[in-house]
C-alpha cells in the first residue's frame, strides 16, 4: 500500500531527512585513511544520538551497524568492522535516521584522494545519474522514467546499473511501497503522486552489474571485483517537480 503523506508527516520527515544529511556532512568530515569502518560507524552513532534520533539501520533484520560503510568493490550493506579506509578508496556511507518515528535515508560516496581517474569518473557519473533521475520526478510521472534516466546515462558512459537493489517509499517506515528500480523504460510503471516520499539510490559499477552477497548475509560485492559507487536522496513528489529532503 502506497502512503500519501499529510502536511504534518511531510514536515516530520523533512526534519529527519535534514538530520540524515547533516550526519553525512559530519561523516565526510571525519572519514580519513587509517580509520576503520567500525570506528566511523561509532562516530556516526554518537552524532545521531546527540541529535535526539536513532539509527534505523541498527538492528534492522539483525543488522549490527549504525550505518552501512562500503568500500570499493563493496556495493552496499557492508557491515562496519576492522577494514581500514585507505588512500585511493571510494567509501560509500549510507545512513537512515529515525527521528521521533519518521525516517530520512541518504548515501554519498567519499573519495579518499588521490583516487584513480576511473574511480573519479565512476563517482561523478553516479552522482549525475541521480540528479538526472530526480529531474524526471513530478506528479503524474512514472517510475520507469526514473530508471530510464539512470540507465541511459550510465550505460552511455560505459558503466552498469546494479539490478538487485532498488529505491523505495520511505518516511513513516524505513521501507515502504513502491519499489523504485534504477533501470527500465520511460513511460512505464506506476504514476507518482503529490505527497509520495521515495528514495532514489543508484548503485553503479565500473564492470558488470552482477553482485554477490558474502557469507555474513549482508555485504554485497561486485562479482568481478570492480569498483562500485552510490548516491541516494530522499525525495518528496510535488505537483510541479521534486523536493530533495536530504539535500547537501
Amino acid at each position: 500500500m502506497i502512503h500519501i503523506k499529510s502536511a504534518r508527516e511531510i514536515e516530520r520527515i523533512r526534519q529527519s531527512a535534514a538530520l540524515a544529511s547533516q550526519t553525512l556532512d559530519y561523516a565526510q568530515s571525519v572519514t580519513k585513511p587509517g580509520l576503520s569502518t567500525k570506528e566511523l560507524d561509532l562516530l556516526i552513532k554518537r552524532f545521531i544520538m546527540d541529535h535526539g534520533a536513532k539509527s534505523a539501520t541498527y538492528g534492522y533484520k539483525g543488522f549490527p551497524g549504525y550505518a552501512c560503510v562500503s568500500i570499493n568493490e563493496e556495493v552496499v550493506h557492508a557491515i562496519p568492522g576492522k577494514r581500514l579506509i585507505k588512500t585511493g578508496d571510494i567509501v560509500k556511507v549510507d545512513v537512515t535516521t529515525d527521528l521521533n518515528g519518521y525516517f530520512g535515508d541518504t548515501c554519498r560516496t567519499f573519495m579518499m584522494e588521490p583516487v584513480s581517474e576511473k574511480a573519479r569518473r565512476l563517482v561523478e557519473v553516479t552522482k549525475t545519474s541521480l540528479e538526472l533521475a530526480i529531474q524526471t520526478v513530478r506528479n503524474g510521472s512514472r517510475i520507469g522514467d526514473i530508471g530510464a534516466a539512470i540507465q541511459t546515462y550510465v550505460e552511455k558512459n560505459g558503466f552498469s546499473v546494479v539490478r538487485d537493489f532498488v529505491g523505495h517509499g520511505v518516511g513513516v517506515a524505513f521501507h515502504e511501497d513502491p519499489n523504485i528500480p534504477h533501470y527500465g523504460k520511460a513511460g512505464t510503471g506506476l504514476r507518482l503522486k503529490t505527497g509520495m516520499v521515495i528514495t532514489i539510490e543508484p548503485m553503479i559499477n565500473i564492470g558488470d552489474w552482477r553482485i554477490k552477497v558474502l557469507a555474513d548475509g549482508w555485504t554485497a560485492v561486485t562479482q568481478d571485483g570492480s569498483l562500485s559507487a552510490q548516491f541516494e536522496h530522499t525525495i518528496l513528489v510535488t505537483a510541479t517537480g521534486a523536493e530533495i529532503l536530504t539535500k547537501y
